[in-house]
């Protein structure tokens, strides 16, 4: 029997790393027309970047940032069948400087009208890789959000556009996700809101839902949710408690993981991001923040094997002794696939 449906976890994520030109610059091997592309420099200072085909080319939110979005000629000129072409902004592509771009597969470029929810939303879902882009106007009364993914989101990152807020994130691997909310711009630890951005007493398999605050819902003004939920064999998000040790804790995913973020829950602590494509690997040494703009980090981190990951560091951040984490994953290869080819561990 086939351990999982997506036998090439490819077409629906991937990493590419480029060097910027200051100029026009293609960026290819993609290996698709990418739906969402999160954009970081590595060697330099300059914020996260995040872009999507709803939001449309030219618009950036900075994932690091509480700032609204902006309109930039620089940014993100189009998606192309092979990946997309930046302009001339530093944050993307300057000059001799390196950059690593995430890159997901969602569905129609625009979107599609969505009626499922109270608010009518504008949909790019696929439901292969679950994994869906929900672009919405709020109504200041509390609301439900049709999301397209067929099943209750185990992920959603949302972000208000118009003003200056912070990006919430439920993640069904917090201690309590139907109370507790977390941020991805912050090192904060999960908290109860006084008011939040969600109100999970309606999530299902076709809304989620959300309260008043301006984070989500402020009357006439415009949002971005990012809803994702697990696919066996290709994605996974989950939790672990830290052992204190360079000898660390075993997270076991189902797959070869690409793409793996970490953030401490009980605590202050960094969101930590590791891929299978920037040098070093086993230890996979270098990681990103996607709280801070700081350069890429060189102090350790994970093993990547076949079926999971390994922490290799005993830091607060990653693996203290008792420590609450939650994670996200996606899938370089498959552990068994319809194929039946098996993962290799390194």
């Amino acid at each position: 029997m086939a351990y999982a449906t997506i036998n090439k976890p490819t077409d629906y994520f991937n990493t590419v790393l480029y060097t910027g030109n200051g100029g026009t610059n293609a960026i290819t091997g993609v290996g698709f027309s990418p739906n969402f592309v999160w954009i970081k420099e590595r060697n330099s200072t300059s914020s996260h970047s995040v872009s999507d085909t709803i939001r449309g080319t030219t618009k950036r939110l900075n994932p690091d940032l509480t700032a609204a979005e902006e309109t930039l000629s620089g940014v993100m000129t189009s998606f192309d069948s092979d990946g997309f072409t930046n302009g001339a902004d530093n944050g993307v592509n300057e000059s001799g400087k390196t950059y690593v771009a995430w890159n997901w597969l969602a569905g129609v470029d625009a979107g599609s009208s969505n009626t499922d929810g109270s608010i009518t939303s504008s949909v790019s879902a696929n439901t292969t890789a679950g994994f869906s882009i929900v672009s919405y106007t709020g109504t200041g009364s509390t609301a439900t959000v049709g999301h397209g993914l067929g099943v209750q989101p185990d992920l959603i990152i949302l972000k208000a556009r118009d003003r200056s807020d912070n990006w919430w994130v439920y993640h069904k691997g917090l201690s309590a996700p139907s109370t507790k909310a977390i941020l991805l711009n912050s090192t904060n630890a999960e908290f109860t809101p006084g008011t939040s951005a969600f109100n999970t007493s309606t999530f299902s398999s076709s809304v989620f839902g959300i309260l008043t605050d301006g984070a989500s819902n402020a009357s006439g003004e415009d949002y971005i949710a990012y809803c994702m939920n697990e696919k066996k064999g290709y994605s996974k998000f989950g939790s672990y408690t830290g052992n204190g040790s360079t000898n660390g804790i075993f997270i076991y995913t189902g797959f070869k993981p690409a793409f793996v973020i970490t953030k401490r829950t009980d605590t202050n602590g960094d969101w930590l991001l590791w891929d299978n494509k920037r040098p070093g690997h086993n230890e996979t040494s270098l990681y990103l923040l996607s709280n801070s703009s700081n350069a890429e980090l060189t102090d350790g981190g994970i093993d990547i094997v076949s079926n999971g990951f390994k922490a290799r560091k005993s830091g607060a951040s990653l693996n203290a002794s008792g420590g609450s984490y939650i994670y996200m994953a996606f899938a370089e290869q498959t552990l068994v696939g319809t194929n039946n080819i098996p993962a290799t561990a390194v």
